[in-house]
């Protein structure tokens, strides 16, 4: 079979993690569907998850593109979605070759094929860029996958595992495919559904987080694209696509400093005019406090660091290799620049309690970010932490692997009182931040307004926010009152909560 047509499909889970605060692309298949195109391969870039398409829809969409090749991303929590897709492209045609990649299938690429090997031709482990080209070639050519690096296969009842793939050094050469992008369907609900891009300036970790996938994805290394060549990429977005918010998909876009100045000053300069949300570390703000007013010039706009935990000790299981005031530090320091902070603390250890929760929920309005998170610790089987875990993980449902429903079982809760906790935590967490919502900035009020919206009509929070508005509302000084009416769909304090939302939650993937 000649190999000349490639579909790239995400499979169609849904959790709630980040859906509420809006629709978000997928950066990698952009780059693997331009490198493909570049060898000369017809690629459909589907986004099946982002689309909300069911089985039916998506069907039709492979039987209409007729693909030689489908490649779908595997999550943990979207492992087993994706394989339904695999096993649909078979059913469809036996004959098409299937591909699955990202950071579960890397890891737990011995788990899939042993199991799933029928509907599971290769596994890509690491970047895919080079490695799907490579595998494709090589599939037309009629050689050898085994001598293709980045691969896992099954052959004659085993495991084939080819050597690790070399790290993609030259990143500002990758081809992207941003035509193949359905750009209306991506927005950002909290800047009044503003066309968005997920964007990456460098890619990898240095980091050592225990309960992390990325660092061992990225085998903990980092690669950077020029700042000239990722700013000609913002400007590319906004004149070509109306791109008016990018987030940055980096772990740490900041480690490089003079670099990461550089696009910062490329921005202000060429008045690119994109809003920028972003990840980085806690000690990268500390060390930039004295260019933050550079950072909100140039468009940065929302800055999530990860505490994690409020304790010293529990940071250090974690490997964060921070110390606990500096978290409370770097979050006083993107308010002083009047950008939206943003956090999450890492809950349901097996040592956590009600009184433990209650006390991290009191931490978290002492650090005092706008937006802080309360995420149910995921277990990935392939993480360093995962062994001290284990004796206490309750499910080995990989969909609920997702940072909103418990999967751990703490020593002294059961997994309901935990799932009631984590929503009670959000819960009073944001009316107290909606209780101080007169000491933000003007702009802040708007966007904070924009969050209350988002969790009181998109979210699974929805029901015990309305409910807090009704019983705690009345707390609330005359003129919040009166800024919170404008919220679409509020209740007013004395009337009824209405029935709301479907369970979607607007959080980060740490």
């Amino acid at each position: 079979m000649s190999i000349k047509r490639v579909a790239l499909i995400t499979p169609p889970y849904h959790s709630g993690v980040v859906e509420s605060a809006g629709t978000w692309l997928n950066v990698g298949f952009v780059y693997i569907a331009g490198s493909l195109r570049a060898a000369g391969y017809e690629v459909d870039y589907y986004d099946a998850m982002s689309l909300w398409h069911k089985w039916p829809d998506i069907e039709a969409r492979i039987r209409a593109f007729n693909p030689d090749v489908v490649a779908t991303t595997s999550f943990t929590a979207s492992i087993a979605h994706a394989l339904e897709v695999t096993a649909l492209a078979k059913q469809i045609n036996p004959e098409v070759v299937t591909v699955h990649g990202n950071v579960h299938a890397t890891f737990c690429y011995d788990e899939i094929l042993k199991e799933e090997h029928d509907t599971v031709d290769f596994v890509v482990r690491g970047e895919g860029e080079v490695t799907l080209v490579k595998l494709l070639d090589c599939l037309n050519a009629k050689g050898d996958p085994s001598t293709v690096p980045g691969l896992a296969f099954w052959r004659d009842g085993g495991v084939v595992v080819t050597p690790k793939a070399a790290p993609i050094q030259d990143l500002d050469a990758l081809p992207m495919a941003w035509d193949l992008v359905e750009w209306p369907i991506y927005s950002y609900r909290a800047k009044n559904n503003a066309r968005l891009a997920i964007v990456s300036s460098s890619r990898g970790c240095m980091e050592k987080c225990s309960f992390c996938s990325q660092q061992l994805f990225w085998a903990q290394s980092w690669r950077a694209r020029s700042a000239e060549n990722f700013v000609a990429e913002l400007e590319l977005l906004r004149d070509s696509y109306g791109v008016e918010v990018a987030m940055l998909s980096d772990e740490i876009p900041t480690l490089d400093r003079e670099r990461w100045v550089r696009i910062l000053d490329l921005m202000i300069e060429r008045k690119v005019g994109v809003k920028l949300l972003m990840e980085t570390r806690v000690d990268d703000i500390l060390r930039d406090a004295d260019i933050m007013d550079r950072y909100r010039e140039a468009g940065v706009e929302h800055i999530y660091v990860g505490v994690e935990a409020g304790d010293q000790a529990t940071l250090d299981l974690f490997n964060k290799n921070t110390k606990v005031e500096q978290s409370k530090q770097a979050i006083d320091i993107i308010n002083g620049a009047d950008i939206v902070s943003e956090t999450s603390f890492v809950l349901g250890m097996p040592d956590d309690t009600p009184e433990s929760i209650a006390a991290t929920i009191e931490l978290a309005k002492h650090y005092n970010p706008d937006m802080g998170f309360f995420l149910a610790i995921a277990p990935w089987p392939y993480a360093e932490l995962y062994p001290e875990l284990e004796p206490y993980v309750a499910t080995k449902d990989y969909r609920k692997y997702n940072l909103v429903e418990p999967v751990i079982k703490p020593k002294n809760m059961t997994l309901e009182e935990l799932e009631r906790e984590l929503g009670k935590a959000s819960q009073k967490f944001f009316m107290h931040k909606f209780q101080n919502l007169h000491k933000l900035s003007p702009w802040k009020q708007e966007f904070m307004l924009s969050v209350l919206d988002l969790l009181m009509n998109h979210s699974y929070l929805a029901g015990q926010m309305k409910s807090a508005m009704k019983q705690e509302g009345k707390e609330m000084p005359p003129e919040v009152r009166e800024l919170l009416k404008t919220v679409k769909g509020m209740q007013p304090p004395h009337k009824p909560a209405g029935k709301g939302g479907h369970p979607h939650t607007c959080a980060p993937i740490p």
